[in-house]
């Protein structure tokens, strides 16, 4: 198999997973949510702060300021 058809094969498991990924997050119901830090998006290096789940780590949402200062003091 040549580079050309690895790329590709590879590609295609990569969208499978981040397709099983999004079901997975999809009916998770959240539980538990912390702060945390995470690219603002995947081709992004600059991190930001918002809610996380704890279980699926789907980004949920923006932290208040008092969320955000406690994260800062830890």
């Amino acid at each position: 198999m040549g580079k050309p058809q690895k790329i590709a094969f590879l590609l295609g498991e990569k969208q499978k997973i981040e397709k099983k990924i999004e079901e997975l997050q999809r009916s998770c119901q959240h539980p538990n949510k912390s702060v945390k830090q995470v690219r603002e998006r995947v081709d992004s290096s600059s991190p930001v702060i918002r809610y996380v789940c704890d279980e699926c780590f789907l980004v949920l949402g923006y932290p208040n300021q008092q969320d955000k200062d406690n994260f800062f003091k830890e």
